[in-house]
């Protein structure tokens, strides 16, 4: 984003800035020095026997603070942006301002930050104050979906606390999902199977924690369609991204309605890439702190 308008609005800018400024100087310069005299001498109007308009000039000193308002003005825009799209004798900006400040951070905590990085996980998470800035850093970035504690929410973003993770759950595979963002890729089966065959395949997924019943009529067919993915045993596939569907860990719900939804319209939920919004540091930090 341009630090200073362009075009039109810098030229809109411009002018209401000059108007104004002569607008001002009009009025005190008609109030001080550009009175009639004439009417000075004028009868002037009584109503109600005592009260009179009068012509009391306003105090002096209102003019020496409104001459050094428009001085400190002018000065301010010989120095400083103002007058649309020019930049001032000190060529300053809030943009410049801010890339400076945040190259004096990196210069400052540069060799800092790169040792962190190099660093063991087991020796980041032996580190409180490493530990509690990665929190900090979970709380600002993802929170917001997964939860202040990361215990996930709303049957719809993933629990992180616990062990059972759809694109695996090593530091290596953490990094990835972290840097690369993950996108789920479970087809909805309603214009492919019948109704009845997409009942029988949620039946028959739900016995799966337990095993799987060899004689439900929903078998033969989830291993027709499903086991590619999922597995035969439904153990899942971390590759795939494809959930595991023999234990009783859930995201959007195990319940039979819900599964029956999954296999009708499928899930298509996404977890957004950070690889540009987080430095390395930044990741090192969340996947330690992930990973604990």
């Amino acid at each position: 984003m341009a630090d200073l308008p362009s075009g039109f609005w810098a030229g809109w800018i411009l002018v209401v800035t000059l108007v104004s400024l002569a607008a001002v100087a009009w009025l005190v310069w008609s109030i001080y020095f550009g009175r009639d005299q004439q009417e000075e001498s004028e009868i002037e109007p009584v109503w109600d026997e005592t009260l009179a308009e009068g012509h009391n000039p306003p105090p002096l000193w209102w003019f020496w603070l409104l001459f050094g308002g428009m001085v400190f003005s002018l000065i301010y825009l010989i120095l400083f942006p103002g007058l649309g799209s020019n930049t001032g004798l000190l060529n300053w900006s809030q943009g410049k301002r801010v890339a400076d400040s945040y190259d004096n951070f990196e210069a400052s905590f540069a060799d800092v930050r790169a040792t962190v990085v190099d660093m063991d996980l087991l020796q980041i998470q032996g580190d409180l104050a490493l530990m509690a800035t990665a929190e900090r850093i979970y709380q600002r970035e993802c929170a917001v979906c997964h939860g202040p504690e990361a215990r996930g929410q709303a049957s719809l973003f993933p629990n992180l606390q616990d062990t059972e993770w759809q694109w695996g759950g090593s530091p290596e595979q953490i990094e990835q999902t972290l840097r690369g963002g993950r996108r789920a890729n479970m087809i909805a089966w309603q214009s492919i199977l019948d109704t009845e065959v997409i009942d029988n395949v949620a039946g028959y997924v739900m016995t799966m924690h337990e095993g799987g019943d060899e004689t439900h009529p929903g078998k033969a067919m989830y291993e027709q369609n499903c086991a590619a993915c999922h597995g035969v045993d439904g153990a899942g596939n971390e590759m795939l991204g494809a959930s595991r569907l023999s234990d009783d860990v859930w995201l959007y719900g195990g319940d039979y309605d819900t599964i029956r939804e999954t296999l009708l319209y499928g899930r298509t939920g996404q977890m957004p890439a950070f690889d540009e919004r987080l430095d390395d540091f930044q990741i090192k930090l969340l996947v330690a702190w992930l990973a604990r």
